[in-house]
């Protein structure tokens, strides 16, 4: 329920919209300007993904070879040298499109669980985006349809040992952050410190989906490969914001 300027305070939605400070008289005002997410952020935000995942490629091959098929490392590198290649002369009008490009791409390039859970996640983060720049408050919608795509094609829940256990504290991180007012860098820092601290609670968590799944009690103590990616994701987009 809203509130006006002389009773207790602003709505919710305002406070998830808008930073406030105190005013000389102790009441509150409202700072329209906030910051943003345009077409160019968000296609430096996949491009530093696509780097994260090259430099990390390694690593995310180890993980995998120790609970699934020893090619998570190769798969994403191959999607996202594929998305690259489809954003570079891809003239995008909004965020979502340069989202959904990335979806799409990743579907059709990255084998295994991976491509379709990826470019479900993207395709429905930015279908959520319609214009060309988007408000932080926005971006947290499209990520809760993100997590939500996940969740219905994965069919996973938290501590199932899957990309889920990083990417939904991500995202309530990053609201969280925005709904206490800070901006759009803190709040991608939080999620991206949230993500990681997801990614690092699967190892002594055994897996209930996917290909780990079928290890049982040995999948324990070895850290999900898709849940180390997607902190990699959260990590560039905060590196992304921040870099600007």
């Amino acid at each position: 329920m809203g509130c006006t300027r002389g009773d207790a305070g602003p709505a919710v939605g305002d406070l998830m919209a808008h930073h406030q400070f105190a005013g000389h008289d102790g009441g509150i005002v409202i700072r329209i300007e906030e910051d943003s997410v345009d077409v160019a952020m968000a296609s430096a935000w996949i491009r530093a993904v696509a780097s994260a995942v090259e430099e990390h490629r390694d690593q995310l091959t180890q993980l995998d070879a120790a609970i699934g098929d020893a090619d998570h490392g190769a798969n994403m590198s191959r999607g996202f040298t594929a998305v690259l290649a489809a954003l570079e002369d891809f003239q995008a009008g909004t965020v979502g499109e340069v989202l959904t490009k990335t979806g799409s791409t990743l579907m059709s390039t990255v084998g295994g669980a991976s491509g379709p859970l990826y470019g479900a996640a993207f395709r429905a983060a930015g279908k959520t985006l319609t214009d060309a720049t988007v408000t932080p408050r926005e971006l947290v919608e499209a990520l809760h349809a993100a997590t939500a795509a996940v969740t219905q094609l994965g069919a996973a829940t938290l501590g199932d040992k899957t990309m889920l256990d990083a990417l939904a504290p991500a995202v309530s991180a990053f609201e969280e952050a925005l709904f206490h007012g800070a901006d759009l860098a803190s709040a991608a820092a939080d999620a991206a410190k949230a993500a990681d601290e997801g990614a690092h609670s699967t190892i002594p968590l055994q897996a209930r989906k996917g290909r780990a799944s079928y290890l049982g009690p040995r999948s324990i103590g070895h850290q999900d490969p898709g849940a180390t990616s997607t902190a990699l994701i959260f990590a560039a987009l905060a590196g992304a914001v921040a870099g600007r």
